[in-house]
């Protein structure tokens, strides 16, 4: 009787263990994406590296990846034509998070590695410097985890046009001056 009640409890601790797909919400990964996004706003790039790859891929709503040395002027040119960059998530009145983020665990399966990802949606809120205009752009990003706990790759999803028209407004009138 004793092997069956240690049979049974095993063999439901056993079943008990999370399987298949695991997301959360506060684990150390998804604090650093939240990390990651201060050190953004504050415009340091230099903490923005440390949690990235030295090999790290950026893919911006295309198929064609960046390098961290392509990606990196890219947030300086937004530094330099916005200001105030915030980022806001709320709804219905409730309290701004600033960003949704959630890591999820991918078990390997028969068409894939095991992989983790975060992901992290938010509205992009930014006043260019020059015109006064404030642009609220909604965004999705997806950070890829390397075994070494860095960011491998990052997938960016969002509509670019009304940034990257400040961006070269700001830029031609600083050519013109």
């Amino acid at each position: 009787m004793k092997n069956y009640l240690l049979l049974f409890l095993a063999v439901l601790f056993i079943g008990c263990l999370p399987t298949g797909v695991q997301v959360t919400f506060d684990d150390d990964k998804s604090d650093a994406i939240r990390t990651q996004f201060q050190n953004y706003l504050n415009n340091d790039m230099e903490a923005i590296k440390t949690l990235l790859s030295p090999d790290v891929q950026f893919y911006l709503n295309s198929t064609e990846p960046l390098t961290m040395d392509e990606f990196l002027p890219l947030l300086e040119a937004q530094h330099a034509t916005f200001s105030p960059i915030t980022m806001s998530w709320s709804g219905n009145g409730e309290v701004d998070l600033g960003s949704w983020v959630q890591t999820i665990n991918y078990p390997e399966g028969p068409a894939n590695n095991a992989a983790t990802a975060t992901q992290a949606w938010f509205t992009w809120n930014a006043t260019s410097k020059l015109s006064g205009e404030t642009i609220n752009l909604p965004a999705h990003i997806v950070f890829v985890w390397g075994d070494d706990g860095k960011v491998i790759a990052e997938y960016h999803h969002y509509d670019t046009t009304e940034m990257t028209a400040a961006i070269s407004a700001a830029q031609a009138a600083a050519i013109a001056e």
